[in-house]
């Protein structure tokens, strides 16, 4: 079994026994008390309020510890990056023949690499192999940042979400910043 095919199984698995809930419905940090690991993360980020929602978004986060935390994180990135490459098959079915066209195609091959470097991510820490995590956050950020690039000059059907996944992957950077000796 190949290491990526057995990444998707180990992460499919984790989905299926976890319990997720997007951040917009998540309770506000103002009746959240973040756990001293959460600030820690989330006072490096550019958003801090969108880091907290994000991690306090899985019931687990606040006795998390690094490890945890990292799934946590890195698993939320991995759906919203597969939510959106559904979304976008849904706007290329429905946009079949429209200018938008190829700037959905260019986005859905963002998205196909944005998909892939977290679940590589996702198998270096189930391999406590920590040291490319940042870099594969960045892959998956700067994707989300090609995607909305593609739409300079029009409007894009995907701003938000790939605003979201660039907030997602700037925690996952920070987050992987926990392993890293000095």
């Amino acid at each position: 079994m190949s290491v990526l095919t057995y990444s998707s199984l180990c992460l499919s698995l984790f989905l299926a026994t976890s319990f997720f809930i997007h951040p917009s419905n998540a309770t506000t940090t103002t009746t959240i008390q973040p756990s001293n690991l959460v600030n820690k993360v989330c006072n490096q980020t550019s958003n801090y309020t969108f880091c907290v929602e994000s991690l306090y978004a899985n019931p687990k986060t606040p006795n998390a510890n690094r490890q945890e935390l990292a799934y946590i994180i890195y698993v939320s990135a991995y759906l919203n990056a597969t939510s959106t490459q559904e979304h976008i098959a849904k706007l290329l079915n429905k946009n079949a023949n429209t200018s938008q066209r190829p700037l959905l195609l260019r986005c859905a091959r963002d998205y196909t690499k944005a998909v892939s470097k977290l679940a590589v991510a996702y198998g270096d820490l189930d391999s406590e192999t920590y040291n490319s995590l940042a870099i594969y956050s960045r892959t998956a950020s700067a994707a989300a940042d090609d995607c909305q690039a593609a739409f300079k000059g029009t409007h894009s059907p995907l701003t938000t979400r790939n605003e979201d996944l660039k907030g997602l992957c700037e925690i996952c950077v920070f987050v992987s910043k926990l392993f890293v000796t000095s």
